[in-house]
């Protein structure tokens, strides 16, 4: 099935981008090319109380398949 996110609402663009990031960062720190420190940061640059707790949910679910404690 093909979705076109560009056609997306802009709330629902941003969840897949902050979804995108925690994942990205969950790798770096599986790699030890980062420490926890920079998600801290991230999530502090976050404003949005709903938009902050999707991020770290999605943290959350990215360090539960990856196997990073």
């Amino acid at each position: 099935m093909s979705v076109n996110l560009s056609l997306l609402p802009a709330d629902e663009k941003n969840k897949v981008e902050l979804d995108k990031q925690a994942a990205f960062l969950v790798w770096k720190l599986k790699e030890a090319k980062t420490g926890p420190d920079e998600i801290d940061q991230q999530v502090g640059k976050i404003v949005d109380e709903a938009e902050r707790t999707w991020f770290i949910e999605c943290v959350a679910k990215y360090k539960r398949l990856m196997g990073v404690a």
